[in-house]
């Protein structure tokens, strides 16, 4: 199969792809970090939305998009910012609605728990790294067309999370990361984790 792995810097998907055969390229405006730049477009990936691909399979960044950002968007607060803050958002779901409104068969669109679930549809389904062997908790949704629900591979046993101070608390791993620069923060957070990967290679190329 052809297939597009979209805002996919790390490569994770693609390189299981490639296990099994798979004509697959990772897409991302920046340098690929999953060591195969020959497999990597390093563009805008709207363009190739137009070309001919038996699936697609889509990470739109979720900076704009995620429930937790949407302390931002309080304008008596934040003023000129969370004005901006509403422009980005815009522009972030008109970027996501382009995968689903791509010309192919099969599409996944990836995100975390968000404001798509109400501008747009509800996820089909909403997986945990945990439910694929690896021991983390990232609530991942899922928009399918064309595709079947992934099917649990290897249920685990999760770390306790990181309790604060204001009685809220969160994933360690999740945590852990605000030590981290920025950049690579982000990174980290929004690379697939393998066991996920490693599922939809196999499950959705049957």
């Amino acid at each position: 199969m052809k297939i597009l792995v979209a805002c996919e810097e790390s490569q994770a998907v693609s390189i299981e792809l490639r296990k099994l055969g798979h004509e697959a390229y990772s897409c991302d405006i920046i340098e690929c970090s999953g060591g195969h730049p020959e497999w990597h477009l390093k563009q805008d990936v709207t363009p190739l939305l137009k070309e001919k691909w038996d699936m697609i399979i889509a990470f739109p960044p979720c900076t704009y998009l995620t429930v937790t950002g949407n302390r931002w968007f309080n304008v008596e607060k934040y003023g000129e910012k969370a004005i901006q803050r509403a422009k980005d958002r815009e522009e972030a779901i008109n970027f996501f609605i382009q995968f689903a409104n791509a010309d192919c068969e099969r599409i996944v669109i990836e995100n975390p728990v968000g404001i798509m679930s109400s501008v747009w549809r509800k996820p089909n389904q909403i997986i945990n790294p945990y439910q694929f062997g690896d021991p983390f908790e990232k609530k991942t949704c899922l928009w399918l067309k064309g595709l079947p629900e992934l099917i649990p591979t290897n249920i685990v046993e999760i770390p306790p999370r990181t309790k604060f101070a204001s009685g809220k608390s969160m994933p360690t791993w999740y945590a852990d990361a605000f030590r981290l620069p920025k950049e690579d923060r982000a990174k980290l957070r929004s690379k697939t984790f393998p066991g996920i990967a490693k599922a939809m290679a196999e499950q959705w190329t049957k």
